[in-house]
């Protein structure tokens, strides 16, 4: 039915309706396309551009500081209208602290390679083979930063297109910078203004800000190694606490608990039945 001169260019979407139409039924719409594919058939056809695949990237691990970065742009708007500014940073996924960031009036690979090597000489990460994520802008494709990366002995690293899930840290991140309660939602009356702003959402982000993620700590205090000593401590005070008067526990005190490795997009894992 497929192959007959009066379908051949027809899917079987169109096919089934049509037959329906006459009072006919050969099968469903899945059936056709299951008998087709089983035949070879089942293939692209017309002048579009087939439909690309795009793997999963590559799943990292990062078991302490400066292994695994990712980094990403995001506008920060001003007071006249159809203008903004673009705010660069980078962010170590394990200890969720800001290693890097900018503002400037523009997107450009140049802005950003500049930035990354500031970035891994602060940190004294160079050669270490530090791994940078990004999704597919076009900064993030730049031969310029490329060229930078080798330089610096960083491999790269890429979300697929149009996936921002890939991209979670970078995105939670920006979403924090947002919905922070000193947001000019006004918007920024100058460049030095912006600058000065994101200078101190940086300061207390790394150093006061208590992530959730990481049990509460500070991104700097987990980035130095300071976790280990900080979660020990609160951990024996609720021990103590719950030894003195332990009808108010129910059960366990608080998991205090360092977390462990933070992994970038990673594998699926099945149970065995």
């Amino acid at each position: 039915m497929c192959n007959q001169s009066e379908h051949v260019n027809l899917p079987p979407s169109q096919i089934v309706p049509i037959l329906a139409d006459r009072g006919e039924y050969i099968a469903s719409e899945s059936s056709f396309y299951r008998v087709l594919n089983a035949s070879g058939q089942l293939h692209h056809r017309g002048r579009s551009k087939r439909k690309g695949h795009h793997p999963k990237p590559t799943s990292y691990r990062a078991k302490q500081a400066n292994e695994v970065w990712c980094w990403d742009i995001s506008y920060l708007p001003t007071r006249v209208i159809e203008q903004h500014y673009y705010l660069y940073m980078i962010e170590d996924i394990y200890s969720r602290k800001i290693v890097g960031s900018e503002v400037h009036t523009s997107e450009s690979g140049e802005h950003a390679a500049v930035l990354l090597q500031r970035s891994v000489w602060s940190e004294k990460c160079t050669k270490s083979g530090l791994v940078l994520h990004s999704d597919n802008g076009a900064p993030m494709k730049s031969l310029t930063l490329q060229a930078k990366l080798h330089d610096l002995g960083v491999a790269s690293s890429r979300s697929r297109p149009r996936v921002s899930n890939d991209n979670p840290y970078s995105e939670s991140l920006f979403r924090t910078v947002k919905y922070c309660p000193r947001w000019p939602s006004e918007g920024f009356n100058s460049l030095e203004d912006a600058r000065k702003w994101v200078d101190g959402f940086v300061h207390w982000y790394n150093n006061e800000h208590r992530h959730s993620r990481i049990k509460f700590i500070t991104p700097a205090q987990r980035h130095c190694g300071e976790d280990q000593a900080i979660l020990a401590k609160r951990r024996v005070l609720y021990e103590q606490h719950k030894l003195e008067n332990p009808s108010r526990w129910s059960g366990n005190i608080r998991n205090w608990e360092p977390e462990g490795d933070v992994e970038l997009n990673p594998e699926k894992r099945k149970d065995a039945a």
